[in-house]
């Protein structure tokens, strides 16, 4: 870029024209001396700011021309400005002359002493240079168009547009952008762009290397990545995922503002600067989470990491493309590209084992009818995925959900609130499978147990516990409210069976019409029977539990309703007839003490021992995981 002589602008014209003329000696002579002039005027400033010259003050040499002497640093700019147009003259009318030879030597002190302001300025102003002050300029103060006119340095420096509402810290900023810009320029048109770029750019990629170092950011291999522990390599993607944000929208915006601001006089000089400062770095950053995603040890609670990772690229990808639109930086668009698919295939993959983790559960029934630890995790797990809809939708869009089931269709479409081909629709339909292979599970589970009746009570317990995590959850509004009603629907009728087979032997023994007269002999009977069949009913079911207190009261109070009130009728009208015969071996409870009992159930307080053989133990264990929910980091 630099060179060390100056061509002119058009071919030179001989010094002496064939053609004669009595004033073209007389019209040289004044044109020469008024370059010379020009020249000479331009030295005195540059020698004065020379830094090697003996004649120069000590304290010029180390002196920072821009930052203390903003006057003379506008007039040194005018200087170099000057000596550049009578250089093009000097070469135009005398290639070989002495003066030329003075005038390059004038701008190659010029020029060293540019390179060290530069080099003081980048150095000297990092703090007020940072990029958050950088990436938050607003669109008006955002990098002009190329300078038209050579004679524009002092409106560069001294005109700089600031807010009259901006910090001491932006004013500062703005004044050492448009002095690193104007001393730019001047190199740049000089023919200096390549030592402008070098100082430039050594000093911004340190920035940016030292940045990302801090911000947790490494330079791993993938061999590397695969010999990690997950613990460690959990603890790095943490840092990844709490640096890409800063990195892409404030470092490198930042970056790219400054370079474009500084380098505005030449596309081609800020592209090839912006990707020599940033390229590698970001290529860095990019590449670490498609070697996350293909670590050989991902399990079931890594999904949420890698949808972690998925998300953050998929958030910032419009930035990344402002950002890195040069041509330069393909590479990093498509590596960050490349990570994402990487990502996506990954969460698929572990979706489909999900899936399948599930439908190879083998782990026992909950003894008592209780909420089974398979629903605890699966549904934990789900709520998880509702939480990342956006990048969920995304990963499965081309993911088509293949349903090889003897279930029925209508039974399986029928839940989704959209049935069409949108990103949310396709996750509602996914998550909706997904619950229906958990309840096709529980269903074979429910099948297990010896008594119907906890049968139905354990379907009505699960089946409630799935319902209110939806309802608490993104999921609500995934599934829609046809799922809920729906699913809603069907606890009422586990619970109706459940009363039903649970309490048959009671409830049959309770008349329709209960005007109908008895005699004294058919009432103690009658007696008898029920004492026998609430005693029976009361000890199997004194071990069973209901874990939702709102589910829980519900079925108290409907068993109260239909046991304790028709009990009440018999109690009142032939508790009197019969106390002659022994009403309290006859009549054991009152109505109250049947309230009593009932308010008494469903804690699980009375597991006999014979029941907790039959069952194994309280807490079976779950083929895919032992805890209740799924580990993630976010």
């Amino acid at each position: 870029m630099r060179s060390g002589h100056f061509s002119p602008s058009r071919p030179s014209s001989p010094l002496h024209s064939s053609t004669t003329s009595t004033d073209s000696p007389s019209r040289h002579t004044f044109s020469q001396t008024l370059m010379e002039d020009t020249i000479n005027d331009a030295g005195a400033i540059i020698k004065k700011w020379d830094l090697d010259a003996s004649s120069s003050t000590s304290y010029n040499r180390v002196a920072n021309l821009f930052r203390d002497y903003r006057e003379e640093a506008i007039q040194f700019l005018d200087a170099i400005t000057n000596l550049q147009h009578g250089m093009h003259f000097v070469i135009k009318e005398c290639s070989s002359s002495e003066l030329l030879v003075q005038a390059q030597n004038l701008m190659q002190i010029a020029m060293k002493r540019l390179q060290k302001e530069m080099y003081t300025i980048l150095s000297g102003n990092r703090y007020f240079l940072d990029s958050e002050t950088l990436s938050t300029r607003s669109s008006r103060q955002s990098t002009r168009s190329s300078v038209s006119d050579d004679d524009d340095h002092d409106d560069e420096i001294t005109n700089t547009e600031v807010s009259p509402r901006a910090s001491e810290v932006e004013i500062v900023s703005e004044l050492v952008m448009a002095n690193l810009k104007a001393i730019a320029d001047c190199m740049i048109g000089a023919g200096y762009g390549k030592e402008c770029v070098k100082i430039y750019n050594l000093n911004r990629k340190s920035v940016i290397d030292e940045t990302l170092y801090y911000l947790g950011v490494e330079k791993l291999t993938s061999s590397q990545i695969q010999k990690m522990d997950w613990e460690l390599l959990e603890k790095k993607t943490k840092n990844w995922l709490g640096a890409v944000k800063i990195a892409v929208s404030t470092l490198f915006h930042g970056e790219k503002i400054l370079c474009d601001h500084v380098f505005s006089a030449s596309d081609a000089i800020r592209e090839t600067c912006f990707a020599e400062i940033a390229r590698e770095s970001a290529l860095t950053l990019f590449t670490f989470p498609e070697m996350v995603a293909k670590y050989k040890k991902l399990s079931l609670e890594k999904m949420f990491t890698v949808l972690d990772l998925y998300n953050s690229i998929s958030e910032l990808w419009d930035e990344i493309e402002l950002i890195f639109s040069f041509n330069s930086f393909d590479i990093v668009k498509s590596q960050a590209m490349a990570s994402l698919v990487k990502l996506g295939e990954a969460a698929r993959l572990m979706l489909s084992e999900f899936e399948s983790a599930i439908q190879k559960d083998t782990s026992k029934a909950k003894a008592g009818g209780g909420v089974h630890p398979l629903t605890r995790y699966v549904m934990n797990y789900l709520v998880f995925l509702g939480d990342y809809s956006g990048a969920f939708a995304e990963i499965i869009g081309d993911f088509p959900l293949s349903v090889q089931s003897p279930l029925p269709e209508s039974y399986f479409m029928s839940p989704i609130p959209d049935e069409d081909d949108s990103p949310s629709s396709a996750v509602s339909v996914r998550l909706a499978w997904l619950v229906l292979v958990l309840l096709c599970k529980l269903d074979g589970k429910a099948q297990l147990y010896k008594d119907v009746s906890l049968s139905y009570l354990f379907l009505a317990n699960n089946l409630n516990y799935v319902v209110s995590k939806v309802k608490k959850s993104n999921l609500k509004f995934l599934l829609g409210s046809d799922w809920l009603s729906k699913h809603e629907m069907k606890i009422r009728q586990y619970i109706s069976n459940y009363e039903r087979m649970g309490w048959n032997k009671v409830l049959t023994l309770l008349p329709e019409n209960a005007t109908e007269e008895m005699s004294l002999p058919e009432a103690r009977e009658w007696f008898f029977k029920f004492n026998s069949g609430f005693e029976e009913a009361y000890r199997v079911q004194s071990s069973w539990v209901i874990p939702d207190p709102k589910l829980r009261d519900e079925v108290k109070i409907s068993l109260s309703r239909k046991i304790v009130s028709g009990y009440r009728i018999f109690y009142e009208k032939y508790r009197e007839s019969l106390r002659s015969g022994g009403v309290k071996s006859v009549v054991r409870f009152a109505p109250d003490d049947l309230q009593n009992y009932l308010s008494d159930l469903f804690y699980g307080t009375g597991l006999s021992e014979q029941a907790a053989t039959a069952y194994g133990s309280a807490s079976p264990s779950v083929s895919i995981s032992t805890s209740s929910s799924p580990s993630h980091g976010r």
